[in-house]
């Protein structure tokens, strides 16, 4: 930090009022007063991302933006302010001044020390842990003085990070349960997050005289067991189905019963682990398998073997075709073919003449041409192309 602080050898008056700061993290810094007199007519330099405030009786009077001022009656209005003088212009006055850095400080650090409790769609109840960076400045220097800063002679951000800290991860647990982001979407959300939650948050810091110019979120974190759940169904993912994956467990599972050492109960052991493996390799794909080969035969005599009735005695399933029941021995009633109506579609017994529903006569109108069989309301006959006249039928 340099002080160019010009005194008369012969007064302890201030005539050079001005500060440079070479810190970095210097939010407020009190000017050194002699005695607090200033001597009227000295000069007050201030440079950018700088403020100075003048403190008088305790009151702040006046707020210097970026300039170059001499303190007189003509062009100050600190002058107006600080009320009469007692020994007028041409004697020195008391005052405190402060200088307030307005840059930005940067690359400060966020996280949260506990984990966020969150409702996730796809996992329930799931803990959040979150880290990042942010930024912030001095917005008004008079409500930084009398909210933060105080009467301290030099504050820096070290002073405020940890209630700004309690801050932000506060306001950010608050933005992310609003949000409704689900947990497997968060990673694409971050910028989002970012803006909504800096906008959410510039409300509190605003109270301090401060802004929050920038919140980065670097990371959020899920629990351990979480990240395996998600690592599973990744690789169920790449694997393709559930066939495949039990396939996939069982040759992580050879390849550790290979890793046993051999000889006495370590062979024994490794032989019944090697056994029990092969049996879950052979049913896994056995299984896979199974899909493919019923594919393969078709529509024919698999697919009739397949269809089942339950016996009406004992409820058991039986083969379509089978005249007594496997479990019980009872006979198996065979539901009579039926046949749709040519008109309604109902169902009918077969050999029926006439429907139930709607009255139809059940012979189908034959072709005058060829006497081939037509649909109840064909116009035109499929096979010869004759017109086929309305029947009347009702």
């Amino acid at each position: 930090m340099g002080i160019l602080d010009r005194v008369n050898p012969f007064h302890q008056f201030i005539e050079v009022i001005e500060w440079l700061d070479d810190s970095g993290n210097t939010m407020l810094y009190r000017f050194p007063v002699a005695d607090q007199e200033i001597k009227n007519g000295a000069k007050l330099t201030v440079r950018e991302s700088q403020a100075a405030v003048f403190v008088f009786q305790g009151q702040i009077a006046d707020v210097f933006p970026p300039g170059f001022y001499t303190i007189d009656g003509g062009n100050t209005p600190i002058l107006s302010k600080l009320g009469a003088w007692k020994y007028g212009f041409n004697s020195p006055f008391k005052a405190e001044v402060y200088f307030v850095n307005t840059k930005q400080f940067t690359d400060l650090k966020w996280g949260t020390m506990n984990p966020i409790m969150m409702r996730d769609a796809d996992f329930g109840m799931v803990r959040l842990r979150a880290f990042g960076i942010y930024s912030i400045r001095v917005k008004d220097p008079r409500a930084f003085i009398k909210e933060i800063a105080g009467t301290n002679g030099k504050f820096d951000t070290e002073d405020i990070e940890g209630q700004l800290k309690r801050t932000l991860v506060s306001g950010f647990t608050d933005a992310l349960g609003e949000s409704k982001i689900a947990a497997l979407d968060l990673a694409s959300n971050y910028d989002e997050l970012g803006v909504f939650g800096r906008k959410k948050l510039n409300e509190e810091f605003n109270s301090f005289g401060l802004e929050l110019t920038k919140f980065v979120i670097e990371n959020i974190s899920l629990p351990p067991e979480v990240e395996v759940a998600m690592d599973k169904r990744t690789s169920m993912g790449v694997l393709g189905d559930a066939q495949r994956y039990a396939q996939f467990q069982a040759a992580d599972a050879m390849r550790d019963a290979a890793k046993n050492p051999s000889g006495g109960a370590g062979l024994g052991a490794g032989l019944g682990a090697g056994f029990a493996v092969g049996g879950a390799m052979a049913n896994a794909m056995s299984g896979a398998m199974n899909p493919q080969q019923q594919s393969a035969q078709g529509s024919g005599g698999v697919a009739a073997a397949s269809a089942s009735v339950k016996c009406p005695q004992c409820g058991a399933a039986n083969n379509a075709s089978s005249k007594f029941c496997n479990d019980c021995g009872a006979k198996m009633e065979v539901a009579p073919a039926t046949v749709p109506c040519v008109k309604c579609q109902a169902p009918l017994p077969q050999g029926a003449k006439f429907c139930n529903q709607c009255g139809a006569k059940q012979e189908k109108p034959k072709c005058p041409n060829c006497q081939h069989e037509v649909a109840a309301d064909a116009k035109f006959c499929n096979e010869c192309g004759t017109k086929i006249e309305s029947s009347g039928q009702p």
